[in-house]
């Protein structure tokens, strides 16, 4: 484990819409214990599944877990009041949720909470060393958390790194955010599900292995997608220019194929433009490792904070 992962004993809760992972951190960062649940939608739901993993957590770990808890959840976060709002995924809509002060009296421990991306962020800096960082996830949806001088940038509504509504293409597909044409539509795994539909496994791993074989219609459709995710990468390397940046979420489950179609696309992008080509932003991006629990990870490290 990377020496940077080091601190104070912490337990950190990635609350998705489907999964509650949930991890205990030793002081030296390694991983004591994780534990994974089905997530419960709804307010109390998901302040049921908490608690759920939590106290498998004990159990694993064979006694009381005492500490501040870090928790990265989807939606629009507001940390310093511990309020969640819009967490579609979670069925949590409306007025602000104090989820913060509702975690804390269930548990009966400290709580922390933070955007699940901006956590995961916080990780991968970690992760690559460094203080100015750009953690790309891309799962259901596209977004960025964005570490710039080793401080999170979340912005005045909480919407900063939201790249996937960026519109880029004006004839494309409606959005669920009300746009047009966003990042979104062809860079996420939703938008791959529907590009290329299975009925068994993982869509992304079998839209490569089909690439990978030869078959024409995958490759179109890969090719699609990785340009997608370079595009959300360049926007981010024109906007914040971090030092690196770093892809993860459910879709970067297919590995190293993944990065090496989306540098191919960078570096196409960058054939016309001597100044896109100067940035060297291919040169700049990693992987998440395989099966890392990035976000449970990073939510861990917004406890120790």
């Amino acid at each position: 484990m990377n020496a940077a992962l080091s601190g104070a004993r912490s337990v950190g809760l990635d609350i998705g819409g489907t999964k509650t992972h949930g991890v205990v951190l030793g002081e030296d960062g390694t991983i004591l214990a994780q534990v994974r649940e089905s997530t419960r939608p709804g307010a109390d739901g998901v302040v049921a599944t908490a608690e759920r993993v939590f106290q498998a957590l004990e159990r694993e770990t064979g006694g009381r877990l005492d500490w501040r808890v870090g928790v990265g959840v989807p939606g629009l976060v507001d940390s310093d009041r511990g309020m969640l709002r819009h967490a579609v995924n979670l069925d949590v809509n409306g007025d602000d949720l104090p989820l913060r002060d509702l975690l804390a009296a269930r548990l009966g421990v400290p709580v922390v909470v933070e955007n699940d991306v901006n956590a995961a962020a916080l990780a991968a800096c970690a992760l690559v060393e460094a203080d100015d960082v750009v953690y790309l996830s891309v799962g259901t949806g596209l977004a960025a958390g964005l570490v710039v001088d080793g401080r999170l940038r979340r912005g005045e509504h909480g919407a900063a790194g939201e790249i996937g509504h960026l519109p880029v293409d004006p004839a494309g597909e409606a959005c669920g955010c009300g746009q047009t044409g966003c990042l979104e539509t062809i860079a996420s795994g939703r938008a791959l599900a529907r590009a290329w539909p299975t009925p068994d496994g993982p869509p992304a791993a079998a839209l490569f292995a089909a690439a990978a074989a030869g078959d024409p219609a995958a490759v179109a459709v890969r090719d699609r997608f990785c340009w997608g995710v370079a595009s959300a990468v360049r926007a981010l390397g024109l906007t914040i220019d971090p030092e690196r940046i770093v892809l993860g979420g459910g879709v970067a489950e297919v590995g190293e194929p993944l990065r090496e179609q989306v540098v191919r696309q960078l570096r196409s992008l960058g054939e016309g433009s001597p100044f896109l080509a100067s940035l060297g932003l291919a040169d700049r991006l990693s992987m998440v490792p395989l099966h890392y629990p990035v976000a449970a990870v990073g939510a861990a490290l917004v406890a120790t904070r």
